[in-house]
């Protein structure tokens, strides 16, 4: 396990025990991007449904959403060498709650682009959070229990996941009448204002609560940690040291984005694949309940994990879990019905344990370098952008039932990556104890 042998050079004074009144107010942050970010999973066939869309032009909103990610990782990571930690995630909500505002006028005016640039706020703010507080969480304790302490907070992450869809199924999708839309270009406009509304509250509600997080970070006294330094690109003599020297580290965020790029696409796609006549043949809203069941299992996956991984290594817990995603996925490509509905709402259990896994074993002795490595990793979240887009062009062409043979190829490289592909080349960490020194 490589993250076991990096005390003494990831950490220049390691903790001995872990700070859990800090690691408790931080986790309050992963709840909320979580939330915030698998609320599209309503918003998406909402909007579908209102604007008429396609699934390739659906998928924009989480090319919005994760867009950002690539577009406001590093100046994110910028931010918190400036700054630090404490105050970038007090900017990271305030965003958020800016971007959560944004959604009132494109409710109001209806009018689909104004959606997206409120996505791109909300996400820019999400992905500020995600720079601070990853790396954050792997420092409030001993370096060996890293992975085990960033799955903990990950399963509350997982738990916005697991309620923000149950949520939007009753205030976005059953906020709303089913109607036909009219032909008509006024009526239609109306039509399209008159069901936008529902989305209004919501959002609301979501602004208020960040803004108030926001002051309860400001106000509450984090721990110094003298080992911050080693988690901030330029801390210590790297200038001359480059990133993509340590394959672990980009083979790891080639991983985070295709393991990102399957997560969101299947469930962008799920409601609308649960009801499917040849899958739960069901009603949109209550479909879109049932997608809380692929979360729920992420969540449970997380906090099973988070103990299990006291014992086992990670990267073999990795493998095992890629194995498990790709079969489920294959179960459901290759069948219909219950079967089909069961086996793709299974997938989550298997995701759980994946992207915290991969970020603690991609920056795994780095030192000084951990900031530059934890701001490409983030950056990699961009796999929630792409994927879903290419998913949604092989929907619209092939169905969405066949549509699921993409996710099935993303996980193969997850069980590469835990095989072998995380793997610490020999030298690495003396150089970078030298670095240090």
């Amino acid at each position: 396990m490589a993250i076991a042998s990096s005390g003494s050079t990831q950490y220049a004074n390691p903790s001995s025990s872990t700070n859990r009144g800090a690691l408790v107010v931080v986790t309050t942050l992963f709840f909320m991007w979580g939330f915030c970010t698998v609320l599209n999973d309503a918003l998406i066939p909402h909007l579908q449904s209102i604007f008429a869309l396609t699934y390739l032009k659906a998928s924009l909103i989480q090319l919005a959403f994760f867009g950002s990610y690539f577009l406001f990782a590093q100046p994110a990571g910028k931010l918190v060498e400036t700054i630090g930690y404490q105050r970038t995630m007090i900017v990271g909500l305030i965003t958020m709650a800016i971007g959560a505002l944004l959604f009132l006028p494109a409710a109001q005016t209806a009018k689909y682009p104004l959606f997206l640039a409120a996505q791109v706020v909300l996400a820019a703010g999400v992905t500020v959070l995600q720079v601070a507080a990853n790396p954050y969480v792997t420092i409030l304790g001993p370096p060996e229990t890293a992975s085990s302490r960033l799955n903990l907070t990950q399963a509350f992450n997982t738990l916005g996941d697991t309620v923000a869809p149950y949520i939007g199924s009753i205030l976005i999708l059953g906020g709303s009448a089913v109607e036909l839309a009219p032909s008509n270009p006024v009526a239609l406009m109306a039509f399209r204002i008159h069901q936008a509304a529902s989305v209004k509250k919501p959002y609301i509600v979501i602004a208020g609560i960040l803004v108030l997080l926001a002051l309860a970070i400001a106000l509450y006294r984090f721990p110094r940690i003298e080992v911050t330094q080693d988690f901030r690109p330029g801390a210590g003599d790297v200038s001359k040291e480059s990133i993509w020297k340590h394959p672990h580290v980009w083979l790891g965020a080639i991983a985070i984005f295709i393991y990102v790029g399957a997560e969101v696409s299947i469930g962008s796609f799920l409601a609308k694949y649960i009801a499917d006549p040849a899958i739960g043949h069901m009603a949109l809203q209550k479909a879109t309940q049932l997608v809380t069941l692929y979360w729920a299992g992420m969540m449970v996956g997380r906090f099973v994990g988070s103990a299990v991984m006291q014992r086992v290594a990670p990267n073999k817990l990795l493998m095992l879990a890629g194995c498990g995603a790709a079969l489920m996925v294959l179960c459901s490509l290759l069948s219909t019905g219950t079967v089909a509905l069961v086996t793709i709402l299974a997938v989550g259990l298997f995701n759980s344990i994946m992207f915290p896994t991969i970020f603690t074993l991609g920056v795994a002795e780095l030192g000084p370098l951990t900031g530059r490595g934890s701001g490409l990793l983030v950056q990699a979240i961009v796999g929630g952008a792409g994927v879903p887009v290419l998913m949604g062009h092989m929907a619209d062409k092939y169905g969405i039932h066949h549509a699921l043979v993409l996710p099935f190829l993303c996980y193969l490289f997850i069980i590469y990556y835990g095989l072998s592909g995380y793997r610490i080349k020999p030298g690495e960490s003396k150089s970078h104890v030298e670095a240090v020194a």
